[in-house]
């Protein structure tokens, strides 16, 4: 998780995430749909597919980017905001 509110004006927290194939990506992609609504929150807006291995969940202050491995490794968000704080960590 970036803290990423004092580089960018289009949210205040990126969440990255991985999984290794399409149907972790969509288990990944169900659960944070499914908990998050939990509290009454739907996403603002959705993009991507498990298949194109990569998923986006806009919840306007929080975005939750959802990868599989090669995908991760292209985009590289945590190098690109490298200098966002990082909030959490999991291996």
């Amino acid at each position: 998780m970036l803290d990423i509110h004092a580089q960018t004006t289009i949210a205040d927290f990126f969440v990255i995430c991985s999984g290794e194939n399409e149907r972790q990506l969509r288990a990944i992609n169900r659960d944070v749909l499914e908990r998050i609504a939990e509290q009454g929150i739907r996403p603002r807006r959705v993009e991507g597919d498990p298949f194109a291995g990569w998923i986006v969940l806009d919840y306007n202050g929080v975005i939750v980017h959802v990868f599989d491995a090669e995908q991760r490794s292209f985009y590289r968000l945590e190098d690109m905001w490298s200098a966002a704080e990082t909030l959490l960590s999991m291996p």
